[in-house]
């Protein structure tokens, strides 16, 4: 049974709601984890999740990985999640995403939602029709369009980063990077790491999405799957696909120095981040590195200009550097000195909040 309230306090969400709609097939859960810093964002899952137990689970540290997010993004917004359980390409409706629509605007604000894993802009534009809490929309209608373009240029910034820290310069050139996943993100990341001069292997489940990358990029290897790239003779490894990808048995064989990707919750489970400095690799926080899409689609709030939210982007850089200057200083992994500095921005900005404005 999955702990709805946490076993801690930094686990703790405000507010879980569970969403019905017996006529459009809707089974759905929104998760907000904290609102210190202003209404939660977090973009919407739809996926074919074995059981409800499975997609709670994965719902609560979504919405807690989006609060980190969003603080780390230097965003004004809190972080939730949501999670729509089914098969997007048969279950996927009209009439389900505007019921689900309905659901998220009797939160009043409190959630606003955007695309993840199964949702795309389009599907945005429908749930707009019954809710004003919606970014991420298509460019027909005044939203961001597709928030892979900036989630993959933020993870190139974290992995110049990186490599800066690993090997005293940000280019990527000669270095030979795996990446785990070529869908939305991953075959943009490919791009522009071919465009640095980066040599490039991938592996995806489905065969299609590496046509797509081989068909652009022909001189790009592929292996057979994410344990054949793990063990591959690769500079970084990057996983762009579902999380959970960095476990035990990851950490052990894994030959990279560096890991940075746009997978959300990648660690399998707390300690390996450890496990992984002890064999000397560096870890770009995920939520880190990965918050170009979200600080793509926030910019919508006020009135979407992609010059301006490429440039914070951009900082994904400097943050990057600046997580891995205090894990030195304060001798901690990466990972521990990145929720550090979120928390202490969702504090010491939380509490602000708490000045009475007298209206």
């Amino acid at each position: 049974m999955t702990d709805v309230f946490g076993s801690s306090h930094k686990d703790v969400h405000e507010q879980v709601v569970f969403c019905a709609d017996e006529q459009s097939g809707l089974r759905a859960i929104i998760a907000i984890h904290n609102t210190a810093l202003g209404p939660a964002l977090g973009g919407t899952r739809f996926y074919p999740y074995p059981d409800e137990q499975a997609a709670l689970a994965d719902v609560l540290n979504l919405a807690k990985g989006m609060a980190y997010k969003n603080a780390l993004a230097g965003l004004d917004l809190g972080g939730g999640k949501a999670v729509i359980i089914g098969d997007p390409g048969r279950d996927k409706s009209e009439a389900l995403l505007r019921a689900y629509g309905r659901f998220i605007e009797s939160l009043g604000g409190r959630y606003i939602t955007a695309c993840d894993v199964g949702t795309y802009s389009e599907d945005m534009d429908v749930i707009a029709r019954e809710s004003r809490s919606v970014v991420g929309r298509t460019l027909a209608h005044g939203g961001a369009g597709d928030s892979s373009i900036l989630t993959a240029f933020g993870v190139f910034q974290g992995m110049r980063a990186s490599a800066e820290r690993v090997y005293g310069t940000p280019s990527l050139l000669g270095r030979r990077v795996g990446v785990e996943g070529v869908g939305k993100v991953g075959h943009r990341l490919v791009g522009l790491l071919r465009e640095d001069g980066a040599e490039v292997v991938v592996c995806d489940v489905d065969p299609k999405a590496v046509e797509r990358v081989r068909q652009r990029h022909p001189e790009v290897d592929v292996v057979a799957d994410a344990a054949a790239l793990i063990a591959a003779d690769i500079d970084v490894f990057a996983p762009c696909a579902l999380g959970g990808a960095l476990d035990d048995r990851a950490s052990a064989t894994l030959r990279a120095k560096i890991v940075c990707g746009a997978a959300n919750n990648q660690l399998a489970h707390p300690g390996v981040e450890k496990q992984l400095a002890e064999r000397g690799i560096l870890y770009a926080p995920d939520y880190v590195v990965n918050s170009g899409g979200v600080i793509q689609v926030a910019d919508e709030l006020e009135g979407f200009n992609m010059e301006r939210a490429r440039a914070k982007a951009t900082q994904i850089y400097d943050t990057t550097l600046k997580i891995f200057a205090i894990a030195t200083e304060e001798g901690v992994p990466p990972a521990v000195a990145a929720d550090r500095l979120a928390e202490r921005r969702m504090s010491e900005v939380g509490r602000i909040r708490g000045i009475w404005l007298g209206h």
